[in-house]
């Protein structure tokens, strides 16, 4: 199996959901803009969204998928099978308990993580109302993720990274042509979530009944592996999810700043989830499967090889990515989101918010890339050792800069929390002999360098003064947004090209 095929594969299909992720941001922000309903919903919907992240999406992917290669790489298929069938059950029966006390608690579930909103309250009923529509989507996602899961060790990866955008086109189907039919119109985009939880996982049973995995009804709480993988799931919720943790404690600081905060965090944290998605989801979903497996088959070298391809790969593309984030702020912003009820001091807001964020870009993919590390390993210890303390020292400059910047200072304390989080995940990597560097990183850190330089300086140009995209309609925004891109990677690959970074230096196979 191609790696850089296989990356290219789900990047492409994450790009297509992300792309459809800002068509939905961009008519969420036209229809409600930035302020009660728009807030309430954010809360609502980030509730069930941080249970995915932390569940679904981080310690289960994490602890299932290695013990799922293993029984695939030396246990054959009927016992993969059972474990499968045994895990999907188990599962099954613990989500819809959770479901159910989750809907009951939605009071509860909003005082705790918006006790701001408990001052208004029509904003405080109002985002209860959302969450008990929104939070049955836990099940549903939970499940497509154990069906991605099984999909990604056998190498199916366009299959799971196509599926969120069903989810997209929920959202924009109901924000369109359903808000109309409800009072007040923003339940509609609660509908949307259920709806889209339901499609997801409608799409990817045929994909698992191709390879003789859907699974069957049967209990059995003396499986082995069963066991093993929910001891892992405790610790890793830790060790995966910091990030999504911090932005949840984060949503409860950002509750008591003035209405709209949680708006601009959110919309922010879009733009800088876009790639994250691309590269760090991407290639921490190839990546794990073929660490596991390496690991399985005791291949050290290939091991510490493969992380080193992710890491030079990461740097690649997440450095330029950053800076695009940072001088392209405006241009973003008043492309995707400057339209309807979407004001001018909702724009400036946000920019701040996005330039915080890109100052830890680079962390937040690296911590993708370096997790699975341990991950594939089942070793969980180190990454929750490190992730308790990225916690500790997140909330510590949560408290230090939201005195004086504001909801900016809640995330730039994220993505500086990131960093310290990779920061250790590497050295304790280098530490532990699991990670050796391979020949040539100064050379390859110095074409980075200076390649990002010309890009800088392009994009500088291209874009022009920022107050020339406050005017203009969203076609010739949309034209001078895409010459700046096109402009701007241009000239970043020219460059390494000029200097001798190939493509074909990053084809790469992984483990079978």
């Amino acid at each position: 199996m191609n790696l850089l095929k296989a990356l290219a594969a789900v990047g492409s299909m994450t790009l297509i959901s992300r792309i459809l992720g800002f068509v939905r941001d961009t008519i969420i922000a036209r229809v409600f803009g930035a302020g009660l309903y728009s807030d309430a919903f954010f809360v609502a919907f980030k509730i069930p969204n941080l249970l995915r992240r932390l569940f679904a999406e981080g310690a289960f992917s994490q602890a299932f998928v290695p013990i799922l290669a293993e029984y695939k790489t030396r246990r054959g298929h009927d016992a993969t099978r059972d474990l499968v069938d045994h895990v999907a059950t188990l599962m099954a029966l613990i989500l819809l308990a959770v479901t159910v006390i989750g809907v009951l608690a939605a009071p509860l579930l909003i005082y705790v993580s918006a006790p701001g909103f408990a001052a208004v309250p029509s904003k405080f009923d109002l985002t209860v109302q959302l969450l008990r529509l929104t939070f049955p989507y836990i099940f549903f996602i939970s499940l497509v993720s154990l069906a991605g899961g099984v999909l990604n060790t056998y190498s199916k990866f366009s299959i799971p990274a196509f599926t969120p955008v069903l989810l997209n086109l929920s959202f924009i189907g109901c924000a369109l042509w359903l808000a109309p039919y409800f009072n007040p119109p923003v339940l509609a985009l609660g509908v949307a979530v259920l709806l889209g939880g339901l499609l997801q996982l409608g799409f990817q049973l045929p994909h698992l009944a191709r390879i003789g995995l859907l699974p069957r009804f049967r209990l059995n709480l003396k499986d082995e592996g069963v066991w093993r993988i929910l001891k892992q799931m405790g610790p890793a919720v830790f060790g995966v999810s910091i990030s999504q943790i911090s932005l949840l404690i984060n949503t409860i600081f950002a509750s008591f700043l003035i209405t709209g905060s949680v708006s601009w965090l959110y919309y922010a944290d879009r733009l800088m989830e876009f790639p994250t998605g691309i590269l760090g989801v991407a290639l921490g979903t190839i990546l794990l499967p073929s660490l596991a497996r390496h690991y399985a088959d005791e291949s050290t070298d290939e091991y510490s090889r493969l992380l080193d391809w992710g890491l030079r790969l990461t740097l690649l593309l997440a450095l330029p990515s950053a800076l695009a984030l940072a001088l392209l702020a405006v241009p973003l912003i008043s492309t995707l989101f400057y339209y309807g009820q979407f004001t001018l001091n909702d724009l400036w807001m946000t920019r701040e918010a996005l330039l915080a964020y890109s100052l830890g870009l680079v962390g937040l993919i690296m911590v993708k890339v370096l997790a699975p590390g341990f991950y594939a390993r089942q070793n969980i210890r180190t990454p929750v050792k490190i992730a308790l303390f990225t916690l500790l020292m997140t909330q510590l400059m949560n408290l230090a800069f939201i005195w004086h910047f504001k909801h900016a200072g809640l995330a730039l304390s994220i993505g500086l929390g990131a960093c310290v989080n990779a920061s250790l995940l590497f050295y304790h990597l280098r530490k532990h002999e699991i990670y050796q560097p391979q020949p040539g990183w100064l050379k390859f850190f110095l074409q980075v360098t200076v390649a990002l330089a010309v890009m800088g300086g392009v994009l500088w140009f291209a874009m022009g003064a920022e107050d020339t995209w406050l005017k203009g309609g969203i076609l010739s925004r949309v034209i001078h947004l895409g010459w700046c891109v096109v402009a701007g990677a241009g000239a970043y690959f020219a460059a390494l090209a000029l200097f001798g970074v190939r493509l074909k230096d990053f084809i790469r196979h992984g483990a079978k």
